[in-house]
């Protein structure tokens, strides 16, 4: 006897027995039991969250010789067939295989002939996104003025790609995620009919692992079951998956923290000798930075134990929660980043390394020497008027910031970052600001201004942004620009010396 996948041996057979997706399964029995069933339905949503699953019993239950309530009996004639894959009035149809003209034209002549024994003539495309153009064109027209006696379920995982005159003709259902509860219940189920034992620990690990999508949380299951373990824990399950071991992520979160950039590199080696994969790793240390920080913030966390929660404890109380959340959003572009790479390991190291040295030079605060405030005391020349031929505003409209004015730029930096525009937030750390008058404001950079973060800064998107935030805390319209003082000071280093500008005086040279 042939082996069937657990999945499909445990495809919930009505709308009662899925979960995650009351909000569909609920509309769907209730448009059967007052028999107002369209003609179209569009399934929307990832993998492995039900659209198939419904699609099925959806065609089973509009054919049904004994509905109850909505669902389908599975146990009249009709039923047994169509669960058997014998009727050819429910026709399945993969898209990504059969998506020319031709595949969707024999549809359109075979709608004009009535069902050889069902009520109704059910087609159910699966990937319909992946049709010809051509192909749509060939639909559109039976999808528009279908016999009564045709249902059309289509199903897909990219909305965006089929065309609007497809999407106006059809009901659309979205599936979201399953919750990692909905999915335990559903594995609950499953092991006590298949007779698997496991622990709850492991099942929520599954849960997590399978991230909303039941398919995978099943396939993870049944590859845990085939290891001949008289009870699956939460070692094998990680072990199976190619989860690195918790002492790795933990100990690369605490160099990160500690800005131990040796030990950290140690970690990645010992990490990639034991042939585990990088990106699944990165994954696992972002979603322990997030632990510590909702650790610090709630001091509840659940997956934990009481010796592992004692480390998260020690290393939330090293850091604050502004640091975190910045190594969370370095990590998380480090993994953007891994997606494109062909080098990974290089690109990981790397990146290991900027956010060990980031963190650090971030979480300092820019100080001036105490020498050169001793220097700039008892050497700093009076300032005096330039001489120009321009007259220029008193020198009350051009002081340096005020602390207003510093407060409200600390606080549009800081809602750049809650906001999550990370590379303009980023661009814009350690920069001060000078309010020059009412209707300009010059940031200054002390570091100096990259080429990449100044283009940042031009886009124009990115500067309306700016000017909407600093409207919205300080109830000004101001213009910005941006001075460099990095290069500004080198500048002046290499200008040659002349009597008078050692005298302190400002010249305004002008052609």
């Amino acid at each position: 006897m042939s082996y069937t996948a657990l999945y499909r041996n445990f495809r919930p057979l009505k709308f009662s027995d899925m979960v995650g997706q009351d909000h569909i399964t609920r509309t769907l029995r209730n448009q059967v039991i007052s028999n107002r069933v369209g003609h179209a339905y569009l399934f929307n949503g990832g993998r492995g969250t039900g659209k198939t699953t419904s699609a099925k019993i959806l065609a089973r239950v509009v054919n049904c010789l004994n509905p109850q309530d909505g669902e389908p009996c599975n146990e009249c004639e009709i039923c047994k067939e169509i669960l058997e894959g014998s009727l050819t009035d429910v026709v399945e149809m993969d898209a990504a295989s059969n998506n020319s003209v031709e595949d969707i034209r024999s549809i359109r002549d075979e709608v004009n002939f009535l069902p050889t024994k069902a009520k109704y003539r059910v087609y159910i495309i699966d990937e319909v996104h992946m049709l010809s153009t051509g192909a749509f064109n060939a639909l559109l027209k039976t999808l528009e003025e279908p016999p009564e006696h045709v249902k059309f379920i289509l199903a897909t995982t990219e909305p965006q790609k089929l065309p609007t005159t497809i999407l106006s003709r059809c009901q659309r259902f979205d599936f979201k995620k399953i919750p990692d509860d909905d999915i335990i219940k559903r594995l609950k189920i499953i092991c006590s009919e298949a007779n698997i034992k496991i622990d709850d620990d492991a099942l929520k690990v599954i849960a997590v692992l399978s991230e909303g999508h039941m398919r995978d949380a099943i396939s993870i299951l049944e590859r845990c079951s085939q290891e001949n373990v008289e009870n699956i824990k939460v070692e094998e399950v990680k072990e199976l998956v190619g989860l690195p071991k918790l002492e790795y992520i933990s100990r690369l979160a605490k160099s990160i923290i500690e800005y131990n950039v040796i030990e950290a590199l140690e970690v990645i080696d010992d990490v990639i000798n034991d042939g585990k994969d990088l990106y699944n790793y990165l994954w696992e240390v972002v979603k322990y930075f997030k632990d510590i920080l909702v650790y610090k913030a709630t001091s509840n966390l659940k997956l934990y134990s009481e010796e592992e929660l004692n480390e998260i404890k020690n290393l939330s109380d090293k850091t604050e929660e502004t640091r975190l959340l910045n190594i969370i959003y370095e990590l998380s572009d480090l993994e953007n980043d891994l997606k494109w790479s062909s080098q990974k390991t290089i690109m990981f190291q790397i990146g290991i390394i900027k956010a060990c040295r980031k963190a650090q030079v971030s979480s300092e605060k820019l100080e001036i020497p105490v020498e050169v405030k001793q220097i700039e005391k008892t050497q700093k020349p009076e300032k005096k008027e330039p001489i120009s031929n321009n007259i220029k505003p008193p020198a009350s409209s051009t002081t340096t910031t005020s602390n207003n004015t510093d407060s409200a730029w600390k606080k549009v930096i800081d809602v750049l970052k809650r906001n999550g525009k990370i590379r303009l937030y980023t661009a814009l750390i350690n920069t001060r600001i000078n309010e020059v008058n009412d209707l300009i404001w010059e940031v200054e950079f002390p570091n100096g201004l990259t080429s990449f973060n100044q283009k940042i800064l031009e886009d124009v998107n990115n500067k309306n942004e700016l000017i909407k935030e600093i409207l919205k805390i300080t109830g000004k319209e101001v213009h910005l620009r941006y001075k460099d003082l990095k290069n500004v000071s080198q500048a002046k280093e290499n200008r040659p010396s002349s009597p008078i500008s050692d005298l302190g005086i400002d010249i305004n040279i002008i052609d």
